[in-house]
């Protein structure tokens, strides 16, 4: 079994700087493999994570936004980490790191969904019927996962790995972790606007179509501060670590620029 906050490292212990990579909902730290072997971060500290309740590991007490926040602020404490990257459920996590004022530095979200109309319809509908008749819809979800994972435009082996690791995902846990993630972005609250009032550096990259979006609103609020980068992927993909590791390191890459 996956353990919560297990880390995966690569880069000289000693680098200048240090990136904590915290991965999307149901996936594990090793997602972040090909992002992290790009020669952009040749010579940076790179710590991904599994965070609790994905891949197997155990959900814990808390399974809110704020919770996977304060603990993933910790161990970007005990790492020394400049950046924060986060994809999907893990970008929401480096957003509240950044908003709750745990984490200044430059965060780099991935995927992310601010308001529950950035988040996909099927997705809400099956954490939300899962808490009112059962954990079957969510079961179901999770069975289909991996089918998607071998479909993914990926190297065979970091798919292979990536599968395993869909597998491993608890469906009463999982169903957890998402309604309180579900409960977060459904807040009354404009987080775009709160980012930009944040002051990190940020870098918000989406795919034309793919996992997560920005209301028009949203995406005016965010690309009018000149702290915040919106970088648009063309094409379709969901998985953006998995599947533009390229493009997504070069991103990291800017942010650690932007260290102060």
């Amino acid at each position: 079994m996956t353990e919560a906050w297990d880390v995966l490292t690569s880069g000289p212990p000693d680098a200048d700087r240090t990136v904590l990579l915290l991965p999307g909902g149901a996936n594990a730290a090793r997602s972040y493999d090909l992002v992290m072997a790009d020669p952009a971060l040749a010579g940076v500290r790179l710590v991904a994570t599994t965070m609790p309740g994905m891949a197997g590991a155990p959900l814990g007490d808390d399974p809110s936004i704020q919770g996977m926040a304060r603990g993933a602020s910790e161990l970007a404490k005990a790492h020394g980490c400049d950046v924060v990257v986060g994809f999907s459920h893990g970008a929401t996590v480096a957003l509240e790191m950044a908003l709750s004022g745990a984490f200044d530095g430059p965060v780099v979200l991935l995927g992310i969904s601010l308001t529950t109309e950035d988040e996909a319809a099927f997705f809400r509908y099956v954490v939300r019927a899962s808490q009112k008749v059962g954990r079957w819809p969510m079961a179901a979800m999770l069975a289909l996962l991996p089918l998607m994972a071998r479909s993914a435009k990926t190297d065979p082996q970091h798919k292979k790995e990536l599968t395993e690791d869909l597998k491993r995902n608890r469906t009463a846990d999982t169903v957890r972790a998402c309604a309180a993630y579900l409960d977060y972005i459904a807040a009354d609250r404009d987080y775009a606007a709160e980012l930009v009032a944040a002051g990190n550096p940020a870098w918000v990259m989406h795919a034309e179509k793919g996992d997560g979006d920005l209301t028009d609103a949203e995406r005016a609020t965010l690309e009018a501060a000149p702290q915040v980068t919106v970088v648009t992927v063309p094409g379709s993909v969901f998985l953006l670590p998995d599947e533009v590791p390229q493009q997504v390191a070069a991103v990291v890459a800017d942010a650690l620029a932007a260290v102060s």
